[in-house]
Formats: C-alpha cells, structure tokens, sequence
C-alpha cells in the first residue's frame, strides 16, 4: 500500500539520536509533526518533536502508542528489534518495511545479499567458535577481519588480525562472528541512495571518507578519484537500492582498490558521511529521505559547492567552545547531547570552498583535530 503523507501530517521516528533529530528539524521546515519512541527522556530528537513516547525498542505498548500518534513511521538506526519492525509494518504505515532492517542487521545476511546483487564484497565466513575461525583462516588467509554479525559500530566489536600471534591472543567472543578478508584500500568512498515508494530513485555526489581510530573524520566531496569511479560508485548504489527494494535512504559504504569496488557495509538511513548534504547540496539527504517516505517528488540533489565535513567528537567541545569566535562561514551543527564523552558523536562541521583543497586548508587550520 502506497500513501501520499501531506505536511500537517505526524511522521514517527524509531530512535532519538542526532539523525532522527536533523530528520525531525527538517521535517518540521516542511511542515510535518513529530513524534519519537526513544528509551531516554529529553534525547536529541525529542528536544525537537511534539511528541515523546518514552519506551525501549522491544515494547510493542511503546510501538503501539507510536503507531497511534503517526501517520508514517521510518527508522534513524537499524538496530530495531525484529518483533517492532514486524509489528509495526502490519498494524502501522511503515513504507520502508522491516525486511532491509533484517538484512543489515546481521553482517553475513548483508554480505549475503550484497553478492546476490550482483557486487563484489571481500571474502568471508560465518564463524561461530575458535575452530570455526581457524578453518576460515585457511580459506581466507592473513590479514583479515573478525566481527560480530550483530551490533558492533565504530569499530567496535571488531578485531584486526595480520599475524599467528594477533589469531592465538584472540579470546573468541561467545557470540556468531564473521571473517572477512583484509582489503588494502586506496580509498573509502561512500554513496548516498534515497528511493521513494514511488520507485523514483536519485543519488548524492560520491563521498571521500577518512577515519581515524575507526572512527569517521572527514568527508571530502567531490571524492578526489577519477569520474569513471565515481560513476561505478553511482552505479552499485542504485543497483543495490533497486536490489533490495529500498525505500527511504541508504548509505553505501566502499573501498577503492585498483580502481576495482568492493561494497564494504550498509547502512538503511541517513548516514554521518552524507551531512555535508545539509548545506553543500541543493537537498539535503534529510529531506530526500522525508520526500521519499511520504511519497513527494525526490528533490535535485546537486553539488553547489566542494566541502568537507569534519566530525565533533566529545573531545573536541572544549576547544571548539574556546575558538568560536574563528567560526567565520563554516557550518556548525550541534546535537543537543548532554554529555560530551570522549569519542562521542557530538556534532559536525561542513566547510564549503571554492575548492576541495581550499576546504581541507580550512578544517586543517582549525586545532580541533589536532
């Protein structure tokens, strides 16, 4: 069943961190109410809604009252438990379905699913023990990577393995893990696809990714690699969004080796590497994402300007409160979050230049990061 969902109308959100909240925020500027399901009281997208449902993931009362106050219900972060999803799509209107949240829920699914796409991943294994690991290893060889198939981001819950000794000083977590072969990457690309319930399908200017303790940094756009890359890049997004059926947003993570692509993970929503959007494109991928779900025509996604987006993490408060004054044109966007721990996502700020290098000049001359 397909609707259109009219400004005036509330859209529910599934979680309450700063993507829910810039969804909310720009929801809002069009017209939309809000309400949020969120365990924690006064979180980042329930500063901003008219409603709050304060409830864990895995309360269908919560997901009912949700349901009850929404005329659409979308998702800011995959790891909804399965019974909500499966409630909510059959007593709910939740276009974008619960099937993509079980797939990039559980990394061998998603590796599964992505070669039946047609696409190139790294080799893996499901490993479910130590043995387990010691006989993908001979398949897969050193160095390699060791996750969990669930939960894990940030580089959590992920171990790197380059020799015999990091293999036999590994305690095995007592949880399904996957391997994957270690891919030597020249670069970290990252396409943003939105496909609305209509089937129209539009992408975002691929996006150069650096991170730094498994942690993203900065975002460069335009990518610095050839534009036959970046077309091949545009081409796996929209293959895998078609693939599996996509409504809404998904963020399609890549490594670059040899001019060749592999698909390294996915995300089912608006993405960390796609804020530059928020002023760099002529539509954001929050109102893309908003479009897409209530049925709108998809807006142009064109790059009005090279930018750079540098990631504030909780260390970087203090001295960003310091140097406010050196703000200038950049673009500041905080998230509302009460406790600035190290490493915690606390906010983001795109730097727009009349080029790349002109923009990478600017964040570096700020001593955030350093």
């Amino acid at each position: 069943m397909r609707k259109t969902i009219l400004p005036g109308s509330t859209i529910g959100i599934l979680g309450g961190g700063q993507l829910g909240r810039m969804m909310a925020l720009k929801a809002r500027e069009m017209g939309y109410k809000i309400a949020v399901l969120e365990p924690k009281k006064d979180s980042p997208c329930g500063q901003v809604s008219d409603h709050e449902v304060v409830s864990g993931y895995d309360d269908l009362d919560g997901a009912r009252k949700l349901a009850d106050l929404s005329d659409v219900i979308t998702y800011e972060f995959e790891n909804i438990t399965h019974d909500t999803a499966k409630w909510l799509e059959e007593n709910a209107y939740m276009p974008q379905g619960g099937e993509l949240l079980r797939v990039t829920q559980d990394r061998y699914v998603e590796k599964t699913a992505i070669q039946k796409s047609g696409l190139q991943v790294a080799p893996f294994e499901a490993v479910d023990s130590h043995q387990d690991l010691k006989v993908a290893l001979e398949k897969i060889g050193l160095p390699s990577v060791l996750k969990t198939r669930t939960g894990g981001y940030d580089g959590k819950g992920q171990w790197v393995l380059k020799t015999e000794k990091d293999v036999e000083a590994l305690t095995f977590p007592n949880v399904p893990c996957i391997l994957e072969s270690w891919v030597p990457f020249q670069k970290e690309l990252s396409v943003i696809v939105t496909r609305s319930v209509t089937g129209e399908t539009t992408t975002f200017p691929v996006g150069e990714n650096v991170h730094v303790n498994n942690i993203l940094h900065q975002t460069i756009v335009p990518a610095r690699v050839d534009e036959a890359v970046k077309k091949k890049a545009d081409e796996v997004g929209k293959k895998i969004a078609n693939s599996l059926q996509l409504v809404g947003t998904l963020a399609v993570e890549l490594f670059l080796k040899d001019n060749e692509i592999y698909v390294n993970e996915l995300a089912p929503r608006p993405h960390n590497s796609g804020h530059y959007t928020m002023e760099a494109c002529e539509t954001s991928q929050f109102e893309q994402h908003i479009r897409a779900i209530c049925g709108l025509p998809l807006g142009n996604t064109e790059l009005l300007k090279p930018v750079v987006m540098g990631n504030l993490l909780g260390q970087h408060v203090t001295p960003l409160m310091n140097s406010i004054s050196e703000l200038g044109e950049t673009k500041l966007h905080l998230y509302g979050k009460d406790e600035a721990k190290p490493n915690r996502k606390m906010g983001h700020i795109n730097f727009i230049a009349p080029s790349v290098e002109e923009a990478i000049k600017q964040m570096n001359s700020w001593r955030l990061w350093q």
